[in-house]
C-alpha cells in the first residue's frame, strides 16, 4: 500500500509561486500524478509522471507548472508559477503501479489512479 502526504500550499497573490511536495511511500517504478479540485469543480488532473519518465500537463497549466521527483527522498513536487486565481483548490497526490497511455498522453483521469492523499489548500487571490 502507498501512503502518500501532500504539503505546501497556501495563500499566494495571481502572479506568486508555490511549491507542493509529496512525500510517499513508493518505489519508482511508480506512476505519480497531481490532481486538483476547486470550489463547485470537478476534479481536473494537473500533472502526471509516468514510472518510464514521461510527463503530460493539463493545457490549463503548460508552461507555468513543472512536475518532478526526487527518489532518494520519496517526494514528488509541483513547482506552480505564475499562478492564476483560477488554479486556487484542493491539489492531491496520487499513485498507481503503471500510467495508461492514451492518445499520445499519459492519463490524467483521476479513475485510473488507485493510491490518494489527503489534500493541500492552494488559494490564489487576484
Amino acid at each position: 500500500q502507498v501512503q502518500l502526504a501532500e504539503s505546501g500550499g497556501g495563500s499566494v497573490q495571481a502572479g506568486g509561486s508555490l511549491t507542493l511536495s509529496c512525500v510517499a511511500s513508493y518505489s519508482d517504478r511508480y506512476c505519480m500524478a497531481w490532481f486538483r479540485q476547486g470550489p463547485g469543480k470537478e476534479r481536473e488532473g494537473v500533472a502526471v509522471l509516468s514510472n518510464v519518465g514521461g510527463i503530460s500537463y493539463a493545457d490549463s497549466v503548460k508552461g507555468r507548472f513543472t512536475i518532478s521527483k526526487d527518489n532518494a527522498k520519496k517526494t514528488l513536487y509541483l513547482q506552480m508559477n505564475s499562478l492564476k486565481p483560477e488554479d486556487s483548490g484542493m491539489y492531491y497526490c496520487a499513485a498507481n503501479t503503471f500510467c495508461p497511455w492514451s492518445d499520445g498522453v499519459w492519463s490524467l483521469s483521476g479513475r485510473d489512479y488507485t493510491y490518494w492523499g489527503q489534500g493541500t489548500q492552494v488559494t490564489v487571490s487576484s
